[in-house]
């Protein structure tokens, strides 16, 4: 249990901001959910803020349960980068990337970037880590045409 500790706590970590955050998204659609994706550009915020709200349920979820934890580390890793890119970056180069428009901020630059996205960060570390300890299994199984010996 001892060894299994470090492990534990990161995936409770993970598992709970993501979790909350996608109910968050229902909860409050206008600000987290679609209305937030419209707001940054995002093509088809209607269907795009449940979707993610739904990943991020189930991904969340499954991690905190350790059920296909590394499959769902992957998709949540996909969301957290998305958001990295859509709303953190335009504060890095201090000002819009294509559609993305740039947050209006004090100050721009690297050190606003990293207090901004210190909460991605960390998600996107905590992800791989739980991605690197669980492994992805839906990818790797074995279909029912596929033999067990080869």
């Amino acid at each position: 249990m001892r060894r299994n500790l470090p492990m534990i706590l990161i995936r409770v970590l993970v598992g709970l901001v993501f979790l909350v955050e996608g109910i968050l998204k229902f909860l409050h659609p206008v600000e987290l959910g679609s209305g937030l994706f419209a707001g940054i550009g995002l093509p088809f915020p209607q269907y795009l803020g449940p979707a993610v709200g739904g990943i991020e349920i189930f991904g969340g979820a499954a991690i905190l349960v350790n059920l296909y934890a590394g499959d769902a580390a992957l998709l949540l890793l996909l969301v957290i980068l998305t958001a990295l890119v859509t709303t953190k970056l335009p504060i890095l180069i201090g000002g819009p990337i294509g559609p993305f428009p740039v947050e209006k901020l004090p100050h721009y630059g690297l050190l606003m970037f990293f207090h901004e996205a210190r909460v991605d960060l960390c998600m996107i570390v905590g992800s791989v880590v739980v991605l690197m300890n669980s492994g992805l299994h839906f990818v790797r199984r074995r279909q029912w045409w596929q033999s067990r010996n080869g």
